[in-house]
């Protein structure tokens, strides 16, 4: 099973064909009831435009390094040449087909505090069979250039005539994969892989009473539509992979967080096409796909997983990740350098951390949450002896980290031998430098540097009466009756 290697993205060449649509945001804060009806009033502060749909396939493509065409229809009007831009701006080759008399399909969406509160779509399906026939040519046209095609339908109208692109492709000996659209998959027949989430798979095979009955009914559809494989997305519960000729393989989920759904299906067909471009099997295709799903659930709005977040992902997932999060000051310096390439905010905290307890935890996780990745400096042996007294520590420094790198918030540890991490906190020079709530913010190690770099130092939460040094005189009562 894959861990950190990494297939050559670059060297794939996708096509992909499908509805594509201008997804809007407008951003804004709420704070009072509208006096014309019982719903809230969004000043808005910002707008942003994404290409959505078969466009958010090719930029999830794209953000991995694959050459990637996009084959699609769009309006006559001003959104069609925003989204020619958008594309073009993202590297992708843009084939578009415009369909007089029709919208370029939009989906605004109105957010408040990272919540959405109402959609708007802007749509008429595509019906014209002229522009069918077009569409087609373009895609015979580009098949030559390819390794593998993905359709991805919305059913808007773009792909009408996927039986005969399907059956173009298969001609040509390219992979097809489908990211499917209403109740007959019979229009699906001879692709090679289709992606429905559960509930499109039932609005086709019926509801399922278990999952013996969904693994039953889902491979007799498979069967019957001469697919080679049928990729069922569960949401929280992960995928599930039916190939011919294996058993099913059931992947759980690796999300961490999740804020938004929106455009994960779409995730999970580019990092499977991508993969097989790169020469990936079906099966090493899916375990990244699940992968970059879990990434792209935590992020807001229709987005992308680039390679260095799914490196990162795979590395978290590895069997020894924990291991792999203990550092030296060097090898520290040179993530934060990469990490900070990638614009990702860098925590950082410290502390003896002699028995690991739900306080420690707890703040570790509130610190994690104040940006991407969370660094804990740990006192050596020595020091804690200086700092708590001859008795302590109660673990060596080589225990008390790798408990710490075992915890999901932490992604590095490093030990440091002074009796305060001042030198190491100037050297890392973190965005956000924490510590719990019972210390003074104005007299933490390391702060001045921090704020004169332009970061920021902040209080984590404290839970009163819980302590290292509180544990171990339980401890002693209890066995002393100290």
């Amino acid at each position: 099973m894959l861990t950190e290697n990494m297939p050559d993205f670059s060297r794939g060449r996708v096509l992909v064909v499908g509805d594509l649509m201008l997804d809007r945001y407008w951003h804004g804060d709420t704070a009072r009831i509208s006096p014309e009806a019982p719903v809230p009033v969004v000043q808005v502060r910002q707008s942003e435009e994404r290409a959505g749909g078969a466009g958010n396939v090719a930029l999830n493509l794209v953000a991995l390094g694959t050459q990637t065409a996009l084959i699609a229809v769009v309006g006559d009007d001003e959104h069609a040449k925003l989204l020619q831009q958008l594309l073009h701006r993202a590297a992708v080759t843009a084939h578009l087909h415009t369909c007089a008399g029709r919208p370029t399909i939009t989906k605004l969406r109105l957010m408040s505090r990272h919540q959405q509160l109402i959609r708007v779509d802007f749509e008429d399906p595509y019906d014209d069979p002229e522009l069918v026939t077009r569409l087609q040519a373009t895609f015979v046209q580009q098949l030559s250039d390819c390794d593998v095609v993905v359709l991805s339908d919305y059913n808007k109208g773009t792909l009408r005539g996927v039986q005969q692109l399907i059956a173009a492709a298969r001609a040509a000996n390219k992979p097809v994969v489908v990211d499917p659209k209403g109740s007959d998959f019979s229009r699906y027949q001879g692709a090679t892989l289709l992606t429905p989430n559960t509930a499109e798979l039932e609005a086709v095979i019926g509801r399922c009473a278990d999952e013996a009955d969904l693994l039953t009914k889902a491979e007799a559809l498979r069967r019957q539509l001469a697919l080679q494989a049928l990729l069922i997305t569960r949401s929280e519960r992960g995928v599930l992979l039916l190939q011919e000729g294996h058993d099913p393989l059931p992947i759980p989920t690796h999300a961490r967080d999740v804020y938004d759904v929106t455009g994960a299906g779409d995730t999970v067909v580019s990092v499977l096409a991508a993969a097989l471009a790169a020469g990936e099997t079906l099966t090493e295709a899916t375990i990244l796909a699940n992968v970059a799903a879990g990434v792209v659930v935590g992020k807001m709005g229709t987005a992308t997983v680039s390679q260095y977040e799914l490196q990162r992902a795979l590395r978290h997932l590895g069997s020894h990740a924990h291991e792999n999060s203990v550092v030296s000051e060097a090898v520290l310096l040179q993530l934060v350098a990469e990490a900070r390439a990638h614009h990702e905010v860098v925590v950082m905290t410290n502390g003896c951390f002699d028995i690991l307890h739900s306080g420690h935890v707890t703040y570790l996780q509130e610190a994690a949450r104040r940006g991407d990745r969370l660094i804990v400096a740990v006192n050596d042996d020595a020091s804690v002896r200086r700092l708590k007294g001859s008795e302590r520590p109660v673990n060596s420094q080589a225990e008390r980290m790798q408990v710490l790198a075992a915890l999901d918030c932490v992604d590095w540890v490093v030990g440091f031998n002074e009796d305060t991490p001042t030198r190491l906190i100037c050297a890392v020079l973190p965005d956000v430098l924490v510590k719990g709530g019972d210390n003074d913010p104005d007299k933490i190690p390391g702060g001045e540097c921090v704020r004169a770099a332009g970061g920021r130092v902040e209080i984590m939460s404290y839970l009163a009466n819980i302590s290292t040094t509180n544990i171990i005189a339980q401890i002693r009562r209890k066995e002393y009756g100290e």
